[in-house]
């Protein structure tokens, strides 16, 4: 059994992998090195056959988080190394994050600084990421949607059904991690320029991204979400009917319709709690000694 098994996903990353792997092997001789090539049209099962390293195909493109799933599951490392297969993240950098894992973390992510953004939109979205997973959590979160992370083979196989197949697996894997009070720690790395055009559709993603703020919080603890809006319907009720009770002498069916809502969200937000916790059982003995 490999020690270490890297994970790259790629969809047309030829060009960036060309130059990628030749130095994966260099900086991790013994490691096993896995690119998941996600329906790609160009030469990425021969750019890996010239490496030497295996390339697991898939007839078409089912997602990043897809490709990630299906290296996790293949993977005979007892530690998961999860990189960008279109050289953004440097392989030197393995050693760090690896390091930083043997310290007692189930999970070490590379989190990229300010300038290592690509672009200020995308900066400015990943800090409000950052701060809402903060808050949800009570724990400092340097870069929740960072591609470059290292875990523990068992501990994340616990969530691979919980991970979507797009892009936001890392989202998921770190909030699922905090969920189960798994340790997580962060790593400063520069990530570089990515190799050839990027696969994110602003107008897409963006609704994407958005939606992802909301599905952090129903992950993680759906009550944080739910009995705010549970509060704000409650308040708006009563001063609905403190309005039209100083007006009208009376009480409306706004009022009414409003704190009817108001039991509704919380009741939901109290359901989806229960559903959570019975979400994240403990994995079983066996796949905690892998």
């Amino acid at each position: 059994m490999s020690r270490i098994s890297i994970i790259l996903p790629a969809k047309n990353e030829a060009a960036a992998l060309k130059d990628l792997l030749p130095r994966l092997v260099a900086a991790q001789p013994g490691a096993e090195i896995i690119v998941v090539d996600d329906g790609s049209t160009d030469d990425t099962p021969g750019v890996c056959a010239a490496a030497n390293v295996t390339c697991l195909s898939s007839p078409y493109s089912m997602g990043n988080g897809a490709a990630i799933k299906r290296g996790a599951r293949a993977a005979t490392g007892e530690i998961l190394v999860f990189m960008d297969g279109d050289g953004q993240h440097d392989p030197a950098d393995i050693a760090r994050l690896v390091a930083r894992l043997e310290q007692g973390y189930d999970m070490v992510v590379g989190a990229r600084d300010w300038e290592s953004q690509a672009g200020v939109g995308r900066g400015v979205a990943n800090t409000v990421y950052n701060w809402l997973a903060t808050k949800m959590t009570g724990q400092p979160v340097a870069d929740l949607t960072s591609g470059f992370r290292v875990a523990r083979a068992g501990r994340f196989r616990e969530f691979i059904h919980l991970l979507p197949n797009g892009f936001s697996y890392p989202t998921t894997s770190t909030m699922a991690f905090f969920r189960s009070a798994y340790g997580v720690a962060y790593e400063p790395i520069k990530a570089g320029q990515r190799v050839g055009k990027s696969h994110i559709k602003p107008l897409k993603d963006g609704v994407r991204f958005l939606l992802i703020i909301f599905k952090i919080a129903t992950l993680y603890s759906p009550l944080k979400l739910f009995f705010p809006v549970s509060l704000v319907f409650f308040l708006l009720g009563c001063v609905n009917y403190a309005w039209t009770f100083i007006h009208d002498g009376r009480l409306t069916n706004g009022s009414t319709l409003m704190w009817s809502a108001s039991v509704i969200v919380f009741l939901i937000g109290l359901v989806s709690e229960q559903i959570t916790s019975l979400t994240y059982r403990p994995g079983d003995v066996s796949e905690h000694r892998r």
